[in-house]
C-alpha cells in the first residue's frame, strides 16, 4: 500500500528539518571550539599582563626602599558606584547626588570617573 503524498511530503520536510539543525549543530560546536580557543588566548594574555604589572610595582618598590625613597603605586581612575538602598531614610542631599549619578533605582549601578 502507497502512503498518502500528505504524509511523503511531511517526512521529506522532517528529513530536511533535521538534516539543517545537524549542519547548525556541527557549526555551532565549531564555533565553540574556535570561541574557547580565543578566551583562553586572551586570559592568558591578560594573566601575563597583570604578572607583568604587578612584578613591575614590586620592583619599583624595591628600587625605592634601596634609595631610601618611597613609592607611591599610581590610585585607580575610575570608579563604579551602585545604589544599594531605597529612597525612605535619605537625605535630600544624597537624593540629589543619587540623580546626578542616575541612581533612580535599587540595584543601579553607573561608572564615575576619580577627581578631586
Amino acid at each position: 500500500m502507497k502512503a498518502p503524498e500528505s504524509v511523503l511530503k511531511k517526512q521529506a520536510s522532517q528529513a530536511k528539518i533535521a538534516s539543517d539543525a545537524l549542519a547548525a549543530s556541527r557549526a555551532a560546536k565549531q564555533k565553540k571550539r574556535a570561541d574557547k580557543k580565543e578566551f583562553f588566548e586572551s586570559a592568558e594574555k591578560y594573566a601575563a599582563e597583570y604578572a607583568t604589572a604587578e612584578k613591575e610595582a614590586i620592583d619599583n618598590r624595591r628600587a625605592a626602599k634601596a634609595n631610601g625613597g618611597f613609592y607611591v603605586p599610581a590610585e585607580p581612575k575610575l570608579a563604579i558606584v551602585i545604589r544599594i538602598r531605597g529612597i525612605i531614610g535619605v537625605s535630600p542631599k544624597a537624593k540629589k547626588v543619587m540623580q546626578l549619578f542616575r541612581l533612580r533605582q535599587i540595584h543601579n549601578a553607573t561608572f564615575v570617573k576619580l577627581n578631586e
